[in-house]
């Protein structure tokens, strides 16, 4: 809810997300110090009223709301403010909240209760709830509610939480102090040692934790940017807690561990084989892998989970890993590798954070074959499949065989582990059926490629498995942009007619790309891209790979930094045309598409302007919302639908749908009366979008999610 917030002021941009993830970890980890210490301090009893002054305390700062005197910052990494505003917004009530499991089940163990000798049940339904309230956000809270109306609902909701508080610390004050009750199953003897045992405690709750967000970033960038996809990793996260510490959990944590090994070797051969489709079996594969995983490491630590004496240290210890790990995937990750390369290494800790200790008097012979066997494996591998590029029909059995022989690893995790990593890192050489990469970078925004496509003709920039530009290594055809924005298509029918619209002015577009736009435009023009990520601006300027900018006919500029933030720099009435094309991309920026966002445009568009959008998407149907926006603003709205065949495709040519709107019939010239271009329609139900106010899934197109590909 904080996040919708927010995005308005910061942009759309990941960071923003990955930004409130960490936060949110680093907050639930000082909650259960918080708990830790004054458990240990004050003792259960004596710590309860302390406990009802901080959440009455915390409930004074509501309701959430982004406070009057933050501002954005105007250049610079948002970050630090953006810390500065989370913790000034929303951090006292989700710190008080963030204490309430450790501390229920600290105060429970300190009573008579029958569930005071194992309280870690409590966790599993902490966690059923998170689970339902992150599917109840989207599909009920989001529709039905604007922001406002949240925040208001969210604070009486802690009012009544604070009541409960309150009525479980005179409880635990009141009731009958515990005996001494016996742990629950205590570990074995050479796992007792405290220090080893709480860098086990942080390693199996680092890699679900990581794991979480890497198959989350591969399976939105390299497979499909479907949208809401990220809940459902989430969601199985939450899920497997709820099942591993349930007082009866219906999964055996015996039979998880045993089904791991064959829940792992799908995944690894499509990781391998770099498989793509279809979507309907490689996805679940993916989700069915990585809850096997969560399940066997938190199964693991419900196994090594101390007397409830010591839960608050446990959950601390707990916390630190979950932090470890989001840390590691949101923000060093992306700094180490140009590619989704956390998802598979996590993959491979797994199997390592789950080995248990061998007998001192075997560890060195079975270490030596831990280690040897997958080694031998890897230079089989690797003298098979790299020794020349073979084709993938070839590629794809040699690593099945190598994922096969896992197999005889299974009941060794370390050796497990490092025989799918050998798979894996064949699966990284080089196919001679695939076009070649030519560079890779990653930034807080995605991971971009350049490649030269396999029959060497064109430099295409793909973003996840989005085509955001290309460029003909033909001299003849070198200025002619292609993909989306072909001349035929229907933003070169803009162009074509832009005399007659009288668009000689100043033209701005949202979204740079490769650059291929701006060769639509003529000499002496001033055009001016918006582009949020530094990276894409690197590339579309590198002579190697694209050559728009430097070669196009009109004056270029790049002014990077979210549009909603730098657009309204622009003087009113500049532009006689803006193009939006930021989110040609599976999953839009919300906040360019509301009605605030549409103001912005229209104070920037000059008399007699257009607004043009690519609105081309997989999985969203958009029409419904800008058609929407332009009947409150009074705008005419028309739409196009471009679809072509093979030979087209053949020529560099993708298929596209844009959007225009005017403020008047007139403005639209030839357009208007073209019957390419129709009159958007209006969708039962869908309401127009605001800052405020936005469902995301009254747009999806379920049958384009069914269908997605590459």
């Amino acid at each position: 809810m904080f996040g919708r917030m927010v995005l308005p002021l910061l942009g759309g941009a990941p960071a923003v997300w990955t930004t409130a993830l960490v936060f949110y970890q680093a907050v639930l980890l000082g909650a259960y110090l918080y708990a830790h210490a004054t458990t240990a301090w004050l003792g259960a009893r004596r710590q309860a009223p302390w406990h009802v002054g901080l959440v009455l305390a915390a409930g004074l700062t509501l309701p959430v709301a982004v406070p009057a005197w933050w501002t954005p910052p105007v250049a610079g990494d948002p970050v630090p403010s953006l810390l500065v505003l989370l913790a000034a917004g929303v951090g006292p009530p989700f710190f008080a909240v963030a204490t309430t499991s450790p501390l229920l089940q600290r105060w429970l163990a300190d009573t008579r209760h029958a569930m005071a000798r194992d309280p870690y049940v409590l966790y599993a339904a902490s966690n059923l709830g998170s689970l339902l309230g992150l599917l109840a956000y989207p599909t009920v809270v989001e529709p039905a509610l604007r922001l406002a109306d949240q925040s208001r609902v969210w604070a009486a909701a802690y009012a009544l939480f604070g009541l409960l508080v309150l009525g479980s610390a005179v409880a635990a004050r009141r009731g009958p102090a515990a005996d001494a009750v016996p742990a629950p199953e205590s570990p074995p003897r050479e796992e007792s040692g405290w220090r080893a045992r709480r860098l086990h405690w942080v390693l199996l709750s680092l890699v679900p934790a990581s794991l979480m967000l890497g198959v989350t970033t591969y399976l939105s960038t390299d497979l499909a940017a479907v949208p809401l996809l990220w809940v459902i990793p989430l969601a199985l996260y939450l899920l497997t807690f709820t099942l591993t510490f349930a007082p009866r959990p219906p999964l055996p944590h015996r039979l998880m561990a045993a089904l791991l090994p064959p829940a792992l070797l799908p995944v690894v051969l499509v990781l391998a084989a770099r498989a793509h489709e279809p979507l309907l079996l490689i996805v679940p594969a993916h989700l069915a892998a990585f809850f096997a995983v969560a399940m066997v490491c938190h199964g693991e630590l419900w196994r090594l989970r101390p007397p409830p004496s010591a839960l608050t240290g446990f959950y601390a210890w707990m916390s630190l890993g979950g932090v470890l790990g989001g840390l590691f995937a949101a923000l060093v990750a992306p700094r180490l590798f140009a590619t989704t390369a956390e998802y598979p290494l996590m993959l491979v800790l797994a199997c390592l954070a789950i080995a248990r200790p061998d007998p001192p008097d075997r560890r060195l012979r079975l270490r030596l074959r831990d280690i040897g066997l997958p080694v031998g494996l890897a230079a089989l591998l690797v003298a098979l499949v790299g020794a020349r590029p073979v084709e993938r029909a070839t590629a794809g059995p040699l690593l099945g065989l190598g994922a096969l022989a896992c197999l005889a690893f299974a009941r060794r995790p370390a050796r497990f582990g490092l025989g799918i990593g050998a798979v894996l890192l064949a699966g990284t050489l080089p196919l001679g059926t695939e076009g070649r990469p030519l560079h890779a970078a990653r930034s807080f925004f995605g991971i971009h490629r350049v490649t030269l496509d396999p029959t060497g003709t064109y430099h295409l920039l793909l973003h996840g498995t989005t085509l955001h530009g290309i460029q003909s290594l033909d001299p003849a055809r070198r200025l002619e942009p292609l993909a989306y924005f072909h001349r035929d298509g229907p933003i070169g029918q803009v162009f074509a007619t832009r005399s007659t619209l009288g668009v000689a002015g100043p033209i701005a577009v949202v979204g740079l790309g490769t650059g291929s736009l701006a060769c639509h435009g003529r000499p002496g023009e001033r055009w001016t891209f918006y582009e949020i990520d530094p990276v894409v601006e690197r590339i579309a300027r590198d002579p190697r790979y694209f050559t728009f900018l430097r070669d196009c006919p009109p004056e270029i500029g790049v002014v990077l930094g979210d549009a909603r933030l730098t657009l309204p720099r622009a003087p009113r009435a500049h532009y006689r045309l803006i193009v939006l094309d930021a989110y040609s991309s599976d999953a839009p920026p919300v906040h360019l598409l509301t009605r605030e966002a549409l103001g912005v445009y229209l104070d920037r568009l000059a008399p007699g302007g257009l607004l043009a959008f690519n609105v081309s998407n997989r999985h969203l149907d958009l029409e419904p919302v800008l058609g929407s926006l332009a009947r409150e603003a009074r705008l005419v709205a028309r739409i196009q639908r471009d679809v072509m065949g093979a030979e087209a495709r053949a020529l560099g040519r993708t298929p596209s749908t844009w959007l225009i709107m005017a403020r008047g019939t007139a403005d639209l010239g030839p357009l208007g009366d073209d019957p390419r271009w129709r009159p958007t329609r209006a969708a039962p139900g869908v309401r127009a979008w605001t800052d405020d106010f936005a469902a995301l899934l009254d747009v999806v197109s379920w049958r384009g999610v069914a269908g997605a590909g590459r």
